[in-house]
């Protein structure tokens, strides 16, 4: 594993000179020696390493896959290459997360990880326990090593002038590399000119609520580069905030800036998405929280649960209230309903009494008359409807008996216009060819 931007010696001889000269002044910094750096690693052991990172300074640490590849057996055979697709888990030690300001991306298993981020001045003094482990997926065996990363203070910080680069023509992974990040580093130097400048954080742009690109014609995500000097902004940078480039932003349109072929061969900037800020005139904004009442609990302290010496609630209100109350309504209405029906009833005796004779007299007629009907209905005989008669051949003339049995009940045949003897039935004459 290999870290750097946080000033430890033996990684400063991989970096570029542009990105060495920037933290010159951090050589009193206390380091471990470069040989027990290397027991350590030699001796393949779960001792914790310590890093030692700035406040307010970008920090990055790579999670090399070859320095875990010898904690899991080698290849079956002899002189196979080892390739193993190695991924890695990272934690802060009894949480199952990281802390706020770290972060960690892996591409594939086959490339290394890296932990980046940016600490503030409220986790100075505070050391961080992160757990790494590493998962082989072809043995499906885990090394697990710790890292201690000890936040230190910083004169410099926080710079007073700050600006936020936004590239779009790279990834995080390829941002965080040493050799990119200390040319782009260079780049803003050469424009700015400031004694001091440092990166403060980098960002994904999908962080951000960018979309993921299509993977067509080698696509970005994107990357925001917040860097920190300590003078003004330059001429260049302040071309940006021009109301003819402001104009241009709105509509779409790239800005007109003198400095960006300066950026161009490397770094594909957004100068739409450039964001100048002096901490010098930021105001403060310290917003008043209202006074919390009896529910709730301090942000501080322990919480003490209320005593015993509570009041007893009496609950007898609320039942007459919810349930005796609506029973005793419906059990009223029940036995007006059951005396209405049951006991107000005029019988049938006392209706024939009250209802004049010549209109039952004339009632009893027409229930007589419709019994007498229902009984000669059912004895009637009718003919065959026309819609039942034999289907007959209108060249042979043979008839073809009726689909129906000779049993079959009349009465339940439509009503239709029926023929009165079938003996009288027209035969249609054979039509002879003409001499």
């Amino acid at each position: 594993m290999t870290h750097y931007c946080c000033f430890c010696p033996q990684s400063l001889s991989s970096l570029p000179w542009k990105f060495i000269g920037l933290y010159k002044k951090k050589k009193s910094i206390a380091f471990p020696s470069a040989n027990n750096l290397i027991v350590t690693i030699l001796s393949r052991s779960h001792a914790d390493r310590n890093v030692y990172p700035s406040a307010g300074v970008l920090f990055v640490h790579v999670l090399e896959r070859e320095y875990f590849k010898g904690e899991f057996p080698p290849y079956p055979k002899s002189g196979d290459a080892s390739n193993d697709p190695i991924t890695f888990n990272t934690n802060l030690m009894g949480y199952p997360d990281r802390p706020g300001w770290l972060r960690y991306i892996q591409r594939t298993p086959h490339s290394d990880g890296v932990l980046y981020g940016s600490p503030t001045a409220e986790h100075v003094g505070k050391p961080t326990v992160i757990e790494i482990t590493a998962y082989n997926r072809r043995t499906f065996e885990t090394a697990r090593h710790n890292l201690v990363i000890n936040i230190m203070a910083t004169e410099e910080f926080p710079l007073p002038y700050q600006a936020e680069f936004y590239i779009k023509n790279m990834n995080v992974e390829e941002m965080l590399a040493s050799e990119v990040l200390g040319d782009f580093l260079g780049a803003v130097k050469n424009v700015w000119q400031p004694e001091r400048l440092n990166a403060i954080n980098i960002t994904s742009a999908l962080d951000r609520g960018g979309r993921v690109p299509l993977p067509i014609n080698n696509l970005k995500e994107g990357v925001y580069v917040m860097v920190g000097a300590d003078v003004p902004f330059s001429s260049c940078l302040r071309e940006v905030e021009s109301p003819h480039n402001q104009l241009r932003c709105s509509q779409e349109m790239e800005p007109v800036i003198s400095c960006d072929k300066k950026f161009r061969a490397q770094f594909h900037i957004d100068w739409c998405k450039i964001s100048l800020v002096d901490i010098n005139k930021v105001v403060p904004v310290y917003i008043t929280r209202p006074d919390p009442g009896t529910g709730i609990l301090p942000e501080f302290g322990e919480y003490n649960p209320p005593s015993e010496s509570l009041k007893s609630r009496n609950y007898f209100s609320d039942f007459l209230i919810t349930l005796a109350v609506p029973s005793a309504v419906a059990l009223v209405l029940f036995f007006i309903l059951g005396y209405t029906m049951c006991c107000r009833r005029e019988g049938v005796e006392k209706r024939n009494m009250q209802t004049p004779d010549i209109q039952l007299v004339h009632h009893s007629s027409i229930q007589k008359s419709t019994k007498e009907l229902r009984s000669m209905s059912k004895n009637r005989e009718i003919s065959w409807p026309l819609s039942t008669l034999p289907v007959f051949n209108p060249v042979s003339g043979e008839v073809v008996p009726p689909l129906h049995p000779d049993n079959y009940e009349t009465t339940s045949m439509p009503l239709m216009q029926t023929q009165t003897n079938l003996q009288n039935q027209i035969t249609i004459p054979q039509q002879r060819p003409s001499g």
